[in-house]
Formats: C-alpha cells, sequence, structure tokens
C-alpha cells in the first residue's frame, strides 16, 4: 500500500483506530479523523512507533462544511484518497421502542444517517480516481432489545452501502460491508453491559482477519 492514501473516520478507538494502524503499518499515509483529540495523538504514537505516517484531523463528521474543506484539502494536496474506512457512529441510550426521545433520535440521524449519506457524496469523487478505489464499511446486527434508534439508523447505513455496492459492481470501485466479531468497546459495552470480555476479539485482530479484501 506505499503510496496510497486512506481516509479513516472515526479513527480514535476501537475498529476504526485498528484499521488506521494496519493500513499505516502496510505504507498507507492514513488522514486520521475523530472528535476526540486526545485519542488521535495516541494513534498517531502508535503509527510513528511502527514507522507510519499520518495526518491527524479532529473534527466531527456532523460538520458537513469541515468534512467538504477536508475532502477538498486530501484532492488538493495528494490529486485523490484510495481508500475510505468508516466507522464513526453515535450510539443512542437504551430505551423502550415506544420511549425513544426526540433528541435522541435527532442524534443518531444526524450522525448514522445524514452526516454518513454526505460523506458518501464527499469522498466517492475524492476516491474515484484511484487506480484501486476501495471503500469499507462496518456492520454489527445489533438490531437487539432497547436499541430501536440505533439499529433502525444502522440499518439506513446498511441499505444505502448495499445500494453503492450493487450501482458499482461493474466499476473498479469496491464498496465492502463488514461484520467484525464482537469486540470489547465502548459501543459494545452499551448494549452488552458486565460482559465477559474475555471472549471478545481485540480490534486489531478483527482489522488483520477483515482488511485484506483491501489487497485483493
Amino acid at each position: 500500500m506505499d503510496g496510497q492514501i486512506a481516509l479513516v473516520t472515526g479513527a480514535s478507538r476501537g475498529i476504526g483506530a485498528a484499521s488506521a494502524e494496519w493500513l499505516a503499518a502496510r505504507g498507507a499515509h492514513v488522514v486520521a479523523v475523530a472528535r476526540t483529540v486526545g485519542g488521535l495523538e495516541e494513534l498517531d504514537d502508535r503509527i510513528k512507533a511502527q514507522g507510519g505516517q499520518a495526518t491527524l484531523a479532529p473534527m466531527d463528521v456532523t460538520d458537513e462544511g469541515a468534512m467538504a474543506h477536508l475532502c477538498r484539502s486530501i484532492h488538493d494536496r495528494w490529486g485523490r484518497a484510495d481508500i475510505w474506512v468508516h466507522s464513526a457512529i453515535h450510539v443512542s441510550a437504551l430505551t423502550p421502542a415506544p420511549h425513544i426521545a426526540a433528541k435522541d433520535l435527532d442524534k443518531v440521524i444526524a450522525t448514522n444517517i445524514r452526516a454518513f449519506t454526505r460523506l458518501v457524496a464527499f469522498v466517492e469523487p475524492l476516491i474515484a480516481p484511484s487506480a484501486k478505489p476501495r471503500a469499507v464499511f462496518f456492520d454489527d446486527g445489533w438490531d437487539d432489545k432497547y436499541a430501536g434508534a440505533y439499529a433502525m439508523s444502522k440499518a439506513a447505513q446498511r441499505a444505502l452501502v448495499q445500494s453503492w455496492q450493487a450501482e458499482t459492481a461493474k466499476f473498479p470501485m469496491r464498496v465492502h460491508l463488514l461484520r467484525p466479531n464482537p469486540m470489547p468497546t465502548a459501543v459494545r459495552a452499551r448494549f452488552y453491559p458486565g460482559e465477559d470480555k474475555s471472549a471478545l476479539s481485540h480490534p486489531r485482530d478483527e482489522a488483520a482477519r477483515l482488511l485484506p479484501v483491501l489487497l485483493d
């Protein structure tokens, strides 16, 4: 992946951070996006320790102006990106379906549906000029009780990704929807508090298992 540019949104923790490290270890220059500055700085330290390179972009994916400016800046500097890995997600409070609060619904729609849809529009022309344009998204299948708002937003993401997959099937663009094994992330802890974490997979192991699809 020497010389490839990889945009990772939601890069400060979990599978996003693990994906950024995996890509950097194989020579890609990673543009890491997340709201958590400390998490990005820790990621940068790990990437540099293994000889990789990263550009940190501390911003919120719901800020459409900032994301559009970032994509334009990547184009101006490198002329394109080659890979987009998206793991930025908002997890709403666990609530019975009849009691979902409007503010919680608004937040999952803002991040998981609206911002995600706009990012597809911003990133597609950025990676299309690549010789091997690739996009990677993660699905978790947590359509569980009390998670209606989150599950609804993830279903919308899934539908958009699957549509994009079908639309690009005859083109060089490859759109991947991957499902990691359960991992001990902060997101999962919201759904399964008190779970025995010893049986869960480390995000780095899941990145190493799933991301070789980018090498095909």
